[in-house]
């Protein structure tokens, strides 16, 4: 099989169900940042962190495959049986950033990414998370989106929210707290 089918080279793409859209449909844009997402978190785990943290990210890794299969779906048209998210992949990411805060000192001030390369690749990736919630709530005005989807989104930039903030702790660097200028 041939990576390239030439079929998009007049910009147009299909959804899973057969439905041909443009490459720049909402759709498209919401499942596209879905996957540089999980391109962001892939580099996480790259990261010389505790395996378990690399355990759960690639459980999340796998998740955000099945959030793009539900967005790459035609909703009216699909026919096709896809994977599906739980109530119980939300409740993870909530347990996980409760274990974790209770950990972490109070949270007094917002924090600038950063503090080290870590710490600052899971800034990156929560804010592109936060633009594939955006992108989902803005398609599900307009057409079907699983509530369960942009729930889990935005469960899981607060979870790398959390994570950075762990990480940094855990490769003892400091935290770069915002002092506004007044």
């Amino acid at each position: 099989m041939k990576i390239y089918t030439k079929t998009g080279d007049k910009g147009q793409t299909s959804l899973i169900g057969g439905t041909r859209v443009p490459k720049y449909h909402l759709r498209i844009e919401a499942y596209g940042t879905v996957d540089e997402l999980n391109s962001h978190i892939g580099l996480i785990r790259c990261q010389d962190i505790d395996p378990a943290y690399q355990l759960l990210l690639k459980e999340i890794q796998d998740r955000l495959f099945t959030v793009g299969s539900s967005l790459a779906a035609d909703p009216e048209r699909s026919k096709m049986k896809i994977p599906d998210l739980h109530d119980e992949d939300i409740l993870l990411l909530e347990k996980e950033m409760d274990s974790m805060n209770d950990l972490l000192p109070e949270l007094k001030h917002f924090i600038l990414p950063g503090g080290n390369t870590t710490s600052a690749y899971c800034h990156l990736a929560r804010c592109v998370c936060r633009r594939a919630e955006r992108l989902s709530v803005e398609l599900a005005e307009n057409s079907f989106v699983d509530e369960r989807v942009t729930i889990y989104l935005n469960r899981l930039s607060d979870y790398l929210f959390v994570l950075a903030r762990k990480l940094t702790m855990d490769l003892e660097a400091e935290e770069n707290i915002w002092i506004p200028r007044i």
